[in-house]
């Protein structure tokens, strides 16, 4: 039997996780089962587009109830107290510059369960997020990215 996948973490992380879940199961789910409900009633459901909506829908809730139950079951949490604190690590914000004269950007490397670039959390599996594990304050890494390659330059960790 193969192994499950791990899902490395912070605690926050599996926290947001874990109120995702809560509220798909107590208002997510019910609302949808309301919209099947009121589908039904419109009567035949071979040519009912609002019930073939409201299935999907189920069908989407229930697949992502799984997967995060998944990712929680299979959770390691990072504790702050693993991570070194002058080298980049799961867990830990980044601020580099592009060389030979970019702006200053910064990034929280996190698991692939937390990632969201809006909010400035990068997957431990993207190409800069890996480029950038282990190094130090100073060093200058060669990320590839999928536009080519990128020079830049640590500045801080945290």
């Amino acid at each position: 039997m193969a192994t499950e996948k791990v899902f490395p973490m912070t605690q926050a992380g599996k926290e947001k996780l874990e109120q995702e879940i809560e509220y798909l199961k107590t208002v997510k789910r019910k609302e949808v089962v309301e919209r099947i409900k009121i589908a039904r009633s419109f009567g035949d459901l071979s040519e009912n587009s609002e019930y073939d909506s409201a299935k999907e829908e189920q069908a989407f809730v229930e697949g992502r109830i799984t997967t995060l139950e998944n990712m929680i079951r299979n959770a390691k949490i990072i504790e702050e107290d693993e991570m070194a604190s002058d080298t980049v690590t799961l867990g830990r914000s980044v601020t580099f510059i592009e060389l030979p004269d970019g702006e200053e950007e910064t990034y929280t490397i996190v698991g692939s369960a937390e990632a969201d670039p809006f909010e400035g959390k990068i997957s431990n599996d993207s190409p800069i997020a890996k480029s950038l594990m282990g190094r130090k304050v100073g060093e200058e890494v060669t990320v590839q990215t999928p536009g080519g390659e990128m020079s830049v330059r640590i500045v801080s960790i945290k």
